[in-house]
């Protein structure tokens, strides 16, 4: 049996619940009802499982804060040793205009404390990454921190359905693409 696991990374609470910054939450959650799958809530990370051919895809949402994300991430990696080939972390990123939605497999963190602690945790940068678009301010205009802790605006929300369902197909594609993986020795 291989394990597989899909993290959707964000900030626990009403107050960031819609925010630009848990975007990863909102498309896993999404993701998670397509596969008929529901969270449970444990007191550091939701979580919920689903198996599939030969895969049992484990979905996680550290609630311990975006900059500790790497706390239940590395749990789980361990836990079933599941390789970093084998690990999508879905993300804001600043770096690509609202609505972009790429994938990218390791790298460097770009400054995203979330990413930043899941490597320093897991001990490697090689997992897969699915970066939605969230912009950033015009020069000048506001702090980055500020702008990704703000909703979207309403011409972006009247998007964000569309572009979750986009995102989904990606994950469903790249999920697709690990089913020839052999399972780690052990």
């Amino acid at each position: 049996m291989k394990h597989g696991l899909i993290v959707g990374l964000g900030n626990p609470g009403i107050k960031y619940q819609h925010t630009r910054h848990n975007i990863g939450f909102l498309i896993l959650e999404s993701f998670a009802v397509k596969n008929q799958a529901s969270f449970q809530e444990k007191k550091k990370y939701a979580q919920t499982s689903f198996l599939e051919s030969d895969t049992t895809w484990h979905l996680l949402k550290p609630l311990e804060f975006m900059n500790l994300s790497g706390n239940s991430v590395s749990e789980f990696v361990r836990l079933y040793k599941i390789p970093m080939d084998m690990v999508l972390v879905i993300h804001d990123e600043i770096d690509l205009p609202f609505g972009k939605i790429k994938n990218k497999i390791g790298g460097g963190t770009a400054g995203h404390n979330g990413l930043k602690d899941i490597v320093d945790k897991v001990g490697s940068s090689d997992f897969h990454r699915l970066r939605f678009g969230v912009g950033k301010p015009e020069k000048g205009k506001g702090d980055v921190a500020d702008f990704v802790l703000q909703t979207f605006f309403p011409e972006e929300q009247d998007l964000l359905s569309g572009l979750i369902a986009d995102s989904i197909s990606k994950m469903e594609d790249w999920k697709k693409g690990k089913s020839n993986v052999k399972p780690p020795p052990g």
